[in-house]
C-alpha cells in the first residue's frame, strides 16, 4: 500500500521568516526600479561659464557638428549628444550675471556633468567673476552630494595668447583660495552649519581641485578657427566615460 503523504504543518516562526524574505525582496526591488529611474533622468551634460566664453560654438558643435554665428543667450539651448549608444542632453546655459543662476538652478538636478568654459585669453582680467561662479558651482550642496563630475574647458586656445591648462589650473586655485578665505569671514556670525557647507577644501590648507569631493578634471578646446578647424576632442573624450 502506498504511503500517504502527511500535510506538513508551518510554524508561526515559519510564515514569520517567509513574510520577512518577501518583504525584503520587494523593498529591494523598489529601490533598485527607483535608483535605475533617478540614474536615468540624470542625463544632462551642463555647459556653463562666462558670456564670451564660446559655450554656445561649442554646444553648437557638438549638436550639430557645424560652427553657427551667436551671440549673447538669453535663454537656454538643449540638443541631443549621441555617445556610447546613449543620448546626453547638452544644455547651452546663458552666462549673464543676471540669468545664469537662474537657470543654473532649473537644471542642476538633472545634471549627470557640468562643463566649466572659460576665455583662455580674457581670464586673467575676469577671474573674480569666474571664480565666483566656479565655487557656487562647487559648494552647490546638490552638486557635492551627487558627486557629479566636473570639466573645467580651456576654450579659445588657438588664439596667441591663450593660457594653458596647467596656467589656468594654477590661476584658479590661487583665486579659489582667496575668496575662500573671504567667505568664510562673511559666514562667521552664521550657523557653523552653514559656514562649512560654503566652504570648499580643507580650509588649513592651499586650496586643490585634486582634494574636493566632487572630480574636477580639466581640458583644453577652440570650437573655431579662422580657417575652419575645430579642437572639441578633450571635451568628447570626457563625455565618452558617461
Amino acid at each position: 500500500m502506498a504511503d500517504k503523504k502527511v500535510p506538513v504543518k508551518l510554524e508561526g516562526t515559519d510564515f514569520t521568516q517567509i513574510f520577512i524574505a518577501v518583504f525584503v525582496i520587494v523593498i529591494s526591488l523598489v529601490l533598485f526600479a527607483l535608483y535605475k529611474r533617478r540614474k536615468s533622468s540624470k542625463r544632462g551634460i551642463l555647459l556653463t561659464g562666462l558670456c564670451d566664453s564660446g559655450k554656445t560654438l561649442i554646444y553648437s558643435q557638438l549638436v550639430h557638428n557645424k560652427n553657427v554665428q551667436t551671440h549673447t543667450s538669453i535663454k537656454e539651448n538643449i540638443g541631443s549628444y549621441i555617445v556610447n549608444n546613449d543620448v546626453l542632453k547638452i544644455v547651452d546655459i546663458p552666462g549673464h550675471e543676471r540669468l545664469r543662476d537662474k537657470f543654473f538652478e532649473q537644471y542642476k538636478s538633472t545634471a549627470k556633468g557640468i562643463v566649466f568654459v572659460i576665455d583662455s585669453v580674457t581670464l586673467q582680467q575676469d577671474i573674480r567673476d569666474v571664480a565666483e561662479f566656479l565655487y557656487n558651482i562647487l559648494v552647490d550642496s546638490l552638486i557635492a552630494s551627487s558627486s557629479t563630475d566636473v570639466l573645467i574647458l580651456c576654450n579659445k586656445q588657438d588664439q596667441t595668447f591663450a593660457k594653458g591648462t596647467t596656467a589656468v589650473k594654477s590661476i584658479l586655485e590661487k583665486e579659489l583660495n582667496t575668496l575662500r578665505v573671504t567667505k568664510s569671514k562673511q559666514l562667521d556670525s552664521v550657523d557653523p552649519k552653514a559656514k562649512r557647507a560654503s566652504i570648499l577644501g580643507n580650509p588649513d590648507e592651499d586650496f586643490d581641485f585634486d582634494a574636493l569631493k566632487v572630480k574636477v578634471d580639466i581640458s583644453e578646446s577652440y570650437a573655431y578657427h579662422k580657417n575652419g578647424s575645430v579642437d572639441i576632442e578633450g571635451l568628447k573624450k570626457w563625455l565618452a566615460r558617461f
